[in-house]
């Protein structure tokens, strides 16, 4: 891998364990069009590195990513153009992480919302902090959920959950996570690099090629999912991006007051 070419992620090696940091901590690691170019690479060029067997996905600082950066979605709703070539990046982060075969370990180490909850939650064994929370806010930004979460919550979940999460874009906390079997485990934040690490370092350790495909097997029916439903969902979130509802949630994100939403 080329690790200088990637502008919003950072790498860290320890041993066969590979650490991708989304690295925008003075946005909250929030996605702008450059991350979420890389994102859409990322996993892709770490199946092909030689150098490692497990993958850990964490955040920089206090956050593990905010969801949509405010001036890309302005810039989106500006030039919908921009949008539309966005839906094929989208359609391949999921894809992506789903077709991995390394084992992937969410660090979650903060808050993740919109996409970053969806990559989150589609990595195989998610490790979070106390101080994390979740959720995917995409309905209270004028948006359809379309960048993963309606491939990965109800397989979680299950279908009545996921739907009061979806359709309310609520955040969850970290106790509410563990409860609902969201994530594997939930330990204070002064735990959380042994609790990862150790489990890393377990699989690193472990039969490579059974690891593998053991997870390949299991990922064939969510790949079936998102064969299903991804052309949908981004066709959906390309018409809302357009919509009035989203602007003013955009302008009202800006102005730090509550949207008026008019449903159109």
């Amino acid at each position: 891998m080329r690790f200088e070419d990637y502008k919003t992620l950072a790498f860290e090696r320890r041993g066969k364990v590979l650490t991708i940091i989304i690295n925008r901590p003075e946005s909250y690691n929030s996605v702008n069009g450059a991350l979420h170019d890389e994102l859409a690479t990322v996993f892709s060029d770490v199946a092909d590195d030689p150098d490692s067997d497990v993958i850990v996905l964490t955040g920089a600082g206090k956050s593990f990513c905010a969801g949509g950066d405010m001036e890309w979605f302005q810039s989106m709703i500006d030039n919908p153009r921009i949008f539309e070539r966005l839906a094929p990046h989208a359609k391949r982060i999921v894809y992506s992480l789903i077709d991995l075969e390394k084992p992937i370990i969410c660090r979650l180490n903060g808050p993740a919302a919109g996409l970053g909850a969806s990559i989150a939650l589609l990595c195989d064994i998610i490790i979070a902090s106390t101080k994390a929370s979740i959720g995917d806010p995409h309905v209270k930004m004028g948006l359809v959920a379309g960048d993963g979460g309606a491939v990965i919550w109800a397989q979680l979940v299950g279908y009545v959950r996921a739907k009061e999460y979806l359709l309310t874009g609520k955040m969850m906390p970290a106790a509410e996570m563990e409860r609902i079997g969201l994530v594997n485990a939930v330990v204070p934040p002064e735990e959380l690099d042994a609790r990862v690490y150790d489990l890393a370092d377990e699989l690193a350790n472990g039969a490579r090629q059974a690891i593998r495909w053991t997870k390949a097997a299991v990922n064939i029916p969510l790949r079936d999912i998102a064969n299903q439903v991804m052309d949908a969902c981004m066709g959906y979130e390309t018409v809302t991006n357009s919509s009035k509802d989203h602007q003013e949630a955009v302008r009202a994100f800006v102005e730090k007051r509550p949207a008026k939403f008019v449903g159109e």
